[in-house]
């Protein structure tokens, strides 16, 4: 049993409150996931810049001189913004792959939480409201973000095994379920090139979105063969560039509501995560089909993509 939030923002007033309202949501699912928490938030972007936060356990240690040595290592001047046991890394734009490359010579024991150009990932073991306090997420402001509160069932409770999980440029899942077939389905990710890094079956879940719209397919359609390729039962939240994504595998035996007004797309696991939200009595509330794709994109002036496999 685990929480997933997600916030969508069609009305801009609202961005600046984007990180205080996710993180009452995440609060709120505390007691179906103690272990750890996470959060994505996704900003406003700069042209000129790229985005890696990177997380160490010795923060003051590894950050000390992390920004002169990327620096220096890309030829480039990388900005980077320190908060509890995460950093922001600001890479020049095209620069992301070489940086990545370099920060793994630098120190490997650095970990990267997220990757892309509006994507910051925050993460760690431990109650959501005391993850929350340490990252200041409240003050946060973007466009749109999920969040996950874990009860860890697969694999163990670290900074690593927390959600969300960032597979692909500005990607990432949040996933309440299990997945029946995650072994045999990272063997096989694997030997196609994508990299995966824990145990847990819902880096795996991501994984496999990044690599089949690596192979051309858009999001709803890495969805919908989701539904056919990934055993077991699942929620899974994606948050992308543009907008985020919702799937509940055939069955949907897992919690989840909807709500939607002129200012926002809400998802909870349950409705009392979106009880504090602006507007939420006027709000169309609804229960997510089984085997059916919601998608909302900025890209697409907020309209919503519905599709049933």
């Amino acid at each position: 049993m685990c929480g997933i939030v997600g916030l969508f923002l069609k009305d801009s007033a609202l961005e600046p409150r984007l990180g205080s309202m996710l993180t009452d949501m995440l609060i709120t699912m505390t007691d179906r996931g103690p272990d750890s928490a996470g959060i994505a938030i996704y900003g406003t972007e700069d042209p000129a810049i790229s985005k890696l936060t990177v997380q160490s356990d010795t923060p003051d240690q590894a950050f000390a001189s992390l920004e002169a040595d990327l620096s220096a290592e890309l030829g480039s001047k990388v900005h980077m913004r320190h908060k509890d046991t995460h950093a922001v890394l600001h890479i020049p734009r095209g620069h992301l792959t070489a940086a990545r490359t370099a920060l793994a010579a630098i120190n490997p024991d650095i970990r990267v939480m997220s990757s892309g150009d509006t994507v910051e990932i925050y993460k760690e073991v431990g109650l959501p409201k005391d993850v929350a306090d340490r990252f200041d997420l409240r003050s946060m402001s973007g466009t749109h973000g999920i969040g996950h509160t874990r009860m860890a069932t697969e694999s163990m409770v670290t900074t690593m095994g927390a959600h969300p999980f960032n597979t692909g440029p500005d990607q990432c899942l949040v996933h309440n379920g299990s997945l029946s077939n995650h072994n045999r389905l990272r063997r096989k990710l694997q030997r196609e090139g994508i990299h995966i890094e824990t145990e847990n079956d819902t880096e795996v879940g991501a994984a496999y979105l990044t690599w089949r719209m690596q192979k051309g397919a858009t999001l709803g359609e890495a969805l919908e063969s989701s539904l056919n390729d990934l055993d077991g039962f699942f929620t899974f939240l994606v948050g992308t560039k543009d907008g985020f994504g919702v799937v509940r595998d055939p069955i949907a035996c897992k919690p989840a509501v909807m709500a939607e007004t002129d200012q926002y797309v809400a998802f909870g696991s349950e409705y009392r995560a979106l009880v504090n939200l602006p507007g939420i009595e006027q709000a169309r509330v609804w229960e997510p089909e089984p085997a059916t794709v919601y998608f909302w994109s900025h890209a697409n002036s907020s309209a919503p993509t519905e599709k049933a496999a």
